[in-house]
This record gives C-alpha cells, structure tokens and sequence, in this order.
C-alpha cells in the first residue's frame, strides 16, 4: 500500500510539473505590471503567474497554522 501512494504521488507531482512547464513555455509574453503607481519591469506572464503560485503556497500554511493557534487557545469564561 505504501509503495502505491509513492508511485501516486510522483504521479502527480510529475503532471503538476508537466503543466507547469507547459504553462510557462505558452506564456511568453512580456507585460508589466503597476501597482500603486509603480510599475515592474517588462517580465513573461509566466513569470509573474509563478511567482504568485509560489507565494501562495508560502503564505497559505501559514496562514493555516494560525488559524489552528487561535483555535487551540481555551476560552476564558467569567465564573460566578
């Protein structure tokens, strides 16, 4: 069983890099983008879409392990 979920997981990591890499090679465009008055440098739209991803997948856990605190904490109620 342990073996099947190996082989599962390299499956999907591999398609996940699959269409990543095709992501990348049908987005070469180059754009920039302005936020707040400033604006980037002209970069693929690949480029920017991954770095988002990567942020996202930072941010996301993290984000998650707060949440999980703030659950854990005991309420504290007054007694009478």
């Amino acid at each position: 069983m342990r073996g099947v979920k190996r082989v599962a997981l390299v499956v999907v990591v591999l398609l996940v890099a699959f269409v990543v890499l095709a992501f990348v090679l049908e987005n070469k465009q180059s754009v920039s983008l302005s936020l707040l008055g400033q604006a980037s440098r002209q970069l693929p739209v690949s480029v920017f879409v991954v770095l988002a991803l990567i942020v996202g997948m930072l941010i996301g856990p993290l984000l998650g392990m707060m949440m999980r605190s703030r659950r854990r904490k005991p309420i504290l109620t007054a007694q009478y």
